[in-house]
């Protein structure tokens, strides 16, 4: 295994902090930094590797010092190959559901009439401090 920029190669979690995770690249660690962990925002690390997983890293960069940069989201798009034929959906009366414009004009029509309720109780008390005001 050659650790060039662009290679896509598999490691071992061996730390995991609150910025990233260090991958052991048989007898040299690479970052993850907690940016490159996945697609989605990582809030918490751990939810998505833990110390001992294998993983796949693409490697990104390797600067003058020997450090090792890696991205595992990266790495996975590329060993992930996707299918580019079309996926085949069966329609059905027994799949159709309520459609959604009924639940939205429902939201819709109680929103609007709390609205108006809250406005004429803003309104209310607008006039009393208006009235209290000229007194």
């Amino acid at each position: 295994m050659t650790l060039e920029v662009g290679n896509i190669v598999e490691g071992t979690v061996v730390n995991i902090t609150n910025f990233g995770a260090f991958i052991d690249l048989n007898g040299k660690t690479g970052l993850v930094h907690i940016s490159e962990v996945a697609d989605t925002y990582v809030k918490d690390i751990k939810e998505f590797i833990k110390e001992g997983d294998k993983v796949q890293v693409k490697v990104l960069g390797i600067d003058d010092n020997g450090k090792i940069s890696l991205s595992i989201k990266q790495g996975v798009a590329v060993t992930q190959k996707k299918s580019t034929r079309p996926v085949e959906v069966e329609w059905s009366a027994s799949d159709r559901k309520k459609p959604a414009a009924n639940n939205f004009e429902d939201i819709m029509s109680k929103f609007m009439k709390e609205s108006e309720e809250i406005m004429s109780d803003y309104k209310k008390k607008q006039e009393v401090r208006t009235k209290n005001r000229k007194s």
